[in-house]
């Protein structure tokens, strides 16, 4: 199997896992802070497409022509858009926590984890410079992960 086909595989399966968390009611905040949480995701999921532009709209793993982006939150973040989808779902599931909410959570993650290890194969095909970028900017937590 290939990286765009196991990408596009992986989204199939977390857009499952957000459709059963959104079923099962486990998917929205319930406190000031989950909530808090969950609108900063919303807000870097916003700041990263804006960055990134009409380029980022793509269901299989795929870089584009254009470059490589390293303004807004690539500055931090290599995966800005993938870290705004995690924190949103562990804050509703933070808020609703249940052996299955929790299950789906670490199911959509590794998917996430799938969907970003492809992207990154194919990236560093497309722009050498990627490896550098990779060494210095993290994957989903500025500065940790």
């Amino acid at each position: 199997m290939n990286w765009k086909t196991a990408s596009l595989i992986a989204l199939v399966v977390l857009v499952a896992c957000i459709w059963w968390l959104f079923l099962s009611k486990s998917i929205f905040g319930a406190s000031a802070t989950t909530i808090t949480i969950q609108v900063l995701a919303i807000s870097l999921m916003i700041w990263a497409r804006v960055t990134f532009g009409m380029r980022s709209f793509h269901a299989a793993a795929n870089p584009t022509a254009g470059g490589l982006v390293r303004r807004g939150p690539y500055k931090y973040i290599r995966h800005p858009i993938y870290a705004a989808i995690l924190y949103f779902l562990w804050a509703g599931i933070a808020a609703h926590a249940s052996l299955a909410s929790v299950g789906a959570g670490l199911l959509a993650s590794a998917m996430t984890a799938l969907r970003m290890a492809a992207e990154e194969k194919l990236l560093v095909q497309t722009y050498p410079e990627y490896e550098e970028y990779a060494r210095t900017t993290r994957r989903v937590v500025p500065f940790l992960l």
